[in-house]
């Protein structure tokens, strides 16, 4: 069979050997793992694209890059009028991330593509691999900035006045990015430039403890949990630690730890479904003897169902301000994405590839959220994933063994012949 061939072609040393040179680009020591600091538009994430753009120019790929500068690698099918089957993931980091979140998904399609190109097979439909733009949303907030616009989700000027930190606006950092690509061919952004892909397949660690926990080598990935992500700002007054009573203060700090606290009561789930966080907190003046005036907290919301999804955060603003005793409230939802169901076509082909390998496998639902939520709505989309020791990620201790991430590309590799032709 055409898929064994393009299978047994999958290298595990040099996908590993790949990774590893990705992760030296942005790579920190952290005790006795390594991790990842590659913002997207970043010095870094320019060099860890040209050193991909080498990789698959060496086997005969075609490079381009859109207004989203999301990058493309296309190896060439034998009917050029059908649409191209494509796979791909993200090369951006988080922070203190790891060094497979994302990237291996790219890094798996180019061994896909790499084993097409040794086995000498020639598929009816091209395979593309994309790697998208800001997925993590570490430096730009919110993330999937290159696949949203892509798929037509939001529109591309959206995200120009999204400020980075250090204050940089994501347009200005765009445009540097693909002032510097120049030499680069430009295509069209997603259907705009007429290429609607005939299928995408997605291939990520699971950032969950279920596969090792339970012994098995491959997720088949039925869908995505939806998201939605506010920013809430606490606005009080400034006073003297000391001397001003308790009872007069605007404490912007107290405030939103009523509001936590009752949002903790509206997000209660006795079967531990809903995922409610709140992760990053800005206080002013954030000084130990004076009265917070303002304070910033995130809300990260997800859930399967988009039924309760839509009720509980459509209730975050009347819970927050019933619960704050004097601050000024102001809540901002940065990001939605509501939950996906994959398709048969690609959750099939991922199924019978795992089958064909002989590994072990289960369908499990996706609890992070991915650039193939967006592509639902385009073409038939799926996922695969491989097991995550102790279900880390977003962390330098993030790992998948070299045995692990090999079974994943080889499954890749023989769904992406399946949906191919």
């Amino acid at each position: 069979m055409v898929q064994d061939r393009a299978a047994a072609a999958v290298s595990e040393a040099r996908q590993w050997a790949r990774l590893m040179a990705l992760a030296e680009i942005g790579g920190f020591a952290a005790g006795e793992d390594f991790g990842v600091n590659r913002p997207c538009l970043s010095v870094g994430d320019r060099a860890a694209r040209r050193l991909m753009i080498g990789w698959a120019e060496a086997i005969g790929c075609s490079v381009s890059v859109d207004a989203a500068a999301n990058l493309f690698f296309r190896r060439e099918g034998r009917d050029p009028s059908l649409a191209p089957v494509l796979t791909g993931s993200h090369m951006d980091s988080q922070p203190e991330g790891g060094r497979f979140d994302g990237i291996w998904g790219v890094v798996a399609g180019l061994e896909a593509l790499t084993a097409l190109h040794d086995a000498g097979v020639v598929t009816r439909r091209a395979v593309e691999l994309v790697a998208w733009t800001n997925e993590e949303g570490g430096r730009f907030r919110p993330g999937c900035t290159g696949s949203m616009p892509w798929a037509g989700h939001t529109a591309l000027a959206a995200f120009a006045e999204v400020l980075d930190p250090d204050g940089i606006r994501y347009g200005d950092a765009l445009a540097e990015q693909l002032a510097l690509e120049a030499d680069i061919p430009r295509r069209g952004l997603g259907a705009k430039g007429g290429i609607t892909p005939h299928a995408y397949v997605e291939a990520h660690i699971e950032q969950g403890p279920i596969l090792e926990a339970e012994g098995v080598d491959i997720g088949v990935v039925s869908g995505i949990q939806g998201s939605r992500w506010f920013t809430v700002t606490l606005s009080g007054a400034t006073a003297h630690a000391g001397t001003a009573p308790l009872r007069g203060r605007l404490d912007a700090v107290q405030d939103m730890v009523r509001a936590v606290v009752a949002l903790n009561a509206l997000t209660a789930d006795p079967s531990d479904t809903l995922r409610f966080t709140v992760a990053r907190v800005e206080v002013s003046p954030n000084t130990s003897n004076s009265v917070a005036n303002r304070v910033r907290f995130t809300i990260d919301l997800r859930h399967p169902d988009a039924a309760v999804l839509r009720a509980k955060g459509d209730a975050i603003e009347g819970v927050i301000r019933g619960a704050v005793t004097g601050c000024a409230v102001s809540i901002e939802e940065n990001f939605h994405a509501m939950p996906v169901v994959f398709d048969p076509l690609v959750t099939g082909a991922v199924a019978a590839s795992a089958a064909a390998e002989g590994l072990r496998q289960r369908a499990l639902p996706s609890g992070a959220f991915h650039d193939a939520q967006f592509v639902v709505p385009v073409c038939p989309t799926g996922m695969i994933f491989v097991p995550s020791r102790g279900g880390i990620s977003h962390n330098p201790a993030e790992y998948s063994s070299p045995a692990q991430l090999a079974a994943g590309a080889r499954v890749l590799v023989r769904t992406l012949v399946t949906l191919a032709g």
